[in-house]
């Protein structure tokens, strides 16, 4: 006791038991939905809308055990847990802003992320580099089909498309040869700078910062074969370019905001083959969010995390090293991998990332920040693939339980419908 009377955190205690109390004696009169849902919004619980194959599924995978073609996966993918209802989680974005840096068509974790934000209620607004912008907006007057459809079936609406060329932060910093470049003619105000101050001008704030973006010249050279322009490039567009947004986004995001990046596995992992100093860039992002979510939480009262995604077929992904003719791209080879040998055995939805962005977004993760959260089915845990050639002599020999669920065509079968 002090003075006499309970110390301080007894009071907090009492306190803490009463609201708990009647919180209990409102759940015992009135249903979750009732109590805790809002208008207009996301439940994590409900399905999502069907997804295209372009972006979302491996692409003519090969079964480590019958080496045959995957069939198709599923167009339509299972949201939450099977029954298991999440009304009292639902999301309201409304009245919000994001700005998706990134954005160029509807294949990548950016439009998923935007998709889901919109979803909620949110007003999206991204960020484009400027010689695949033109592009881009005959795509969106085309409309995206089922890619760009919202779970209450009408079209996402992307308010307005800045042009943004992340490797210059500041309109001095524009080369001549950029400024001269055709494929930049009519643009301008796309450095970082420029692009936040229209931002500002146009709608006063930006509640969620997304970046997803990356770019590195030398990606298909390995690391010892990388100059130094094409490293510190790698650097610059990939890592420092979120450094960059949050010096000149920060200031016009409200207290309680929230900016997530996308990074990947090779950055605390090898991955041969993704190579051009990339590796090295995602690390320095991996390293740039912990203290940004302390610079700008301390300065902003924002959140600053970081998703981990696992490979999608992405245009940017099947850049890395397309195949020839007729031929598989690097990166369906690293979703067939991932398929093979992940703890959920299954393809990765651009919509999983998506989903991941959104609950960072939100309430329900006020809390979460200088995270790197990981969206990859588990692959990140992994310290011994199944599908390794050295041990298929010993793991062919396995049966029964558990190995007849741990054999590196389970994931295959599932897809093809065997099982």
């Amino acid at each position: 006791k002090e003075g006499g009377r309970p110390a301080r955190g007894v009071d907090m205690l009492v306190t803490k038991i009463s609201v708990v109390a009647a919180l209990g004696a409102l759940a015992a009169f009135t249903s979750p939905s009732e109590a805790f849902t809002a208008p207009s919004c996301v439940g994590f619980g409900r399905s999502v809308a069907a997804q295209s194959a372009v972006g979302r599924i491996p692409k003519l995978g090969l079964s480590h055990a019958t080496k045959a073609p995957l069939a198709a996966a599923p167009r339509a993918q299972k949201s939450g847990v099977t029954g298991c209802s999440m009304a009292g989680y639902n999301i309201d974005l409304t009245g919000k802003v994001a700005f998706v840096a990134g954005v160029a068509d509807a294949s990548g974790y950016g439009w998923a992320i935007a998709k889901q934000l919109a979803n909620a209620g949110c007003t999206i607004i991204v960020g484009t580099w400027p010689p695949v912008m033109t592009l881009f907006e005959r795509g969106l007057k085309k409309g995206f089909g089922e890619d760009g459809m919202l779970d209450n079936g009408e079209q996402m609406k992307i308010e307005k498309i800045y042009p943004l060329d992340a490797m210059f932060s500041t309109p001095d910093e524009v080369d001549e040869a950029t400024k001269s470049n055709k494929r930049y003619a009519g643009l301008e105000g796309y450095d970082i700078k420029s692009c936040a101050e229209k931002v500002k001008a146009d709608y006063g704030k930006v509640d969620f910062l997304i970046h997803s973006l990356a770019n590195g010249p030398e990606v298909t050279k390995p690391l010892l074969e990388t100059s130094r322009n094409g490293y510190l490039a790698a650097s610059s567009a990939s890592a420092y370019s979120m450094i960059s947004m949050l010096q000149h986004f920060g200031p016009l995001m409200p207290e309680g905001g929230s900016a997530i990046s996308l990074t990947y596995i090779a950055s605390e992992r090898v991955v041969p083959g993704y190579g051009g100093g990339m590796s090295s860039a995602k690390a320095q992002l991996e390293s740039d969010t912990k203290v940004l979510s302390w610079e700008a939480g301390r300065m902003y009262g924002i959140r600053v995390n970081t998703i981990s995604a696992g490979p999608l077929a992405s245009r940017a992904a099947v850049a890395i090293k397309k195949g020839g003719a007729g031929e598989r791209n690097y990166i369906d080879y690293c979703i067939d991998y991932n398929i093979a040998n992940t703890p959920l055995p299954k393809p990765l939805y651009a919509d999983d990332v998506g989903k991941t962005a959104l609950a960072l977004c939100s309430d329900l993760t006020t809390a979460v920040t200088g995270t790197c959260q990981y969206v990859d089915n588990g692959m990140h845990a992994m310290g011994l693939t199944v599908d390794s050639g050295s041990f298929k002599e010993y793991i062919d020999k396995q049966g029964g339980v558990p190995w007849d669920g741990w054999k590196p065509d389970v994931g295959a079968k599932r897809l093809a419908g065997k099982e």
